[in-house]
């Protein structure tokens, strides 16, 4: 079972937000023992991100924001100034397979705490950094969220309405992608540097950049512009490669329309009683691209006067792909969704009954039991003074 694949991996999580702490609910979700250490007395920025807030029987408040990115940890807090708790997180490094981090760069050195530090007592561990702008390079010193990234990196400038629409301009994604992407390089990254480490024996330091991610996920739209030296424009919900691939408004909502090759195009214009695919501008992916500025017109007109299910239907029918735009409560009622139990419920000893969403790399089931994330932890040892909270 996968959910027991890292089973005895000691993770130390020095991160916080969304991208070092989604890489590390990934190990966590695969077995590994992940110590989250936070700051005394807020913790994680994201437990403070909301509302909504989920409220534990103390009246502490913790933010779902940080519930969904922190599954399977064990919370303890340590003050990296002081150096009582500095020499606790290290006797913990000692014995640790990973440690992850998303300290601006050089901040851990301060306290003894980087990779070069790190590895003098512990050559077998494997460091991961994850920072906005890398390691090196002008721009190593910056700090920077997700927001940030999706403009440099490209992702906004091709998402958003066209110029000359209602509305033009760009867009951000919803939910902030590079944040998950870095996460998910970082995993593999991870992952990998223990295989190599099984065979060698030593650590290594993986240093992994939002803005690197930002840019290797722009995917064929990079690939696009390499080969034609034209940078993408906004195409509002159209594809820069395929068409007809669009959202299209029916008589009582929206459908997803999503043509991948001339025969399924073919079928389309049977089930729309028209005769486009008989016209040489239409016949092709590439002459509809071409001239799709004509065909979506023609689209429209006909798809207007469907009823969403009915459309539905006709399209599984015809095997042409399709789909709905669902709203979150849709998204969790989905027959297919249910049937995959995304959806899962734990019990946890403070915030009582939370809903999680299920890790689609473990499979669901009795093997693959969910562990809640923590309310803040207790401090690394008893305190008798106020902490000082390590810089950011």
């Amino acid at each position: 079972m996968l959910a027991n694949a890292l089973q005895g991996v000691r993770v130390i999580d020095l991160s916080r937000i969304l991208a070092g702490p989604w890489c590390t609910q990934n190990l966590a979700d695969l077995g590994a023992d992940v110590l989250k250490i936070e700051r005394p007395v807020q913790g994680d920025d994201t437990r403070g991100w909301g509302p909504p807030f989920a409220t534990a029987g103390s009246g502490e408040k913790v933010a779902a924001y940080f519930l969904s990115c922190n599954r399977g940890k064990q919370s303890v807090t340590a003050d990296f100034a002081d150096a009582a708790d500095r020499d606790w997180l290290l006797r913990q490094v000692r014995d640790a397979d990973v440690l992850v981090e998303n300290y601006k760069v050089g901040t851990l050195a301060k306290y003894g705490l980087d990779y070069a530090s790190l590895a003098a007592i512990n050559p077998g561990l494997i460091y991961l950094s994850v920072t906005g702008f890398g390691q090196s390079g002008p721009f190593a010193h910056k700090p920077g969220y997700d927001y940030i990234f999706q403009g440099m990196g490209g992702l906004m400038s091709y998402t958003g309405i066209a110029d000359g629409e209602p509305g033009a301009g760009p867009l951000r994604t919803g939910v902030a992608v590079v944040d998950l992407m870095t996460g998910m390089y970082a995993t593999s990254a991870v992952l990998a540097a223990l295989v190599q480490r099984a065979r060698t024996g030593r650590g290594q330091h993986l240093d992994i950049a939002l803005l690197d991610v930002a840019v290797a996920m722009n995917a064929n739209q990079a690939s696009n512009y390499l080969v034609s030296g034209e940078s993408p424009a906004r195409i509002g919900n159209t594809h820069p490669n395929l068409a007809p691939y669009e959202v299209f408004a029916c008589a009582d909502g929206h459908v997803i329309l999503a043509i991948g090759n001339d025969t399924q195009f073919v079928a389309f214009c049977r089930l729309m009683g028209a005769d486009w695919h008989l016209q040489p501008d239409f016949a092709t992916n590439a002459g509809r691209l071409t001239h799709l500025k004509r065909l979506r017109p023609l689209l429209r007109e006909k798809l207007a006067a469907w009823r969403v299910e009915a459309l539905g239907r006709a399209l599984d029918e015809h095997g042409i792909s399709w789909g709905n735009v669902n709203d979150m409560e849709q998204v969790f009622a989905h027959p297919q969704v249910r049937h995959r139990q995304m959806l899962q419920t734990v019990d946890h000893p403070q915030l009582g009954t939370l809903r999680l969403v299920r890790n689609p790399m473990v499979p669901a089931g009795r093997d693959a039991p969910v562990t809640p994330p923590p309310v803040l932890g207790p401090a690394a040892r008893p305190r008798t003074h106020q902490p000082v909270n390590q810089e950011t």
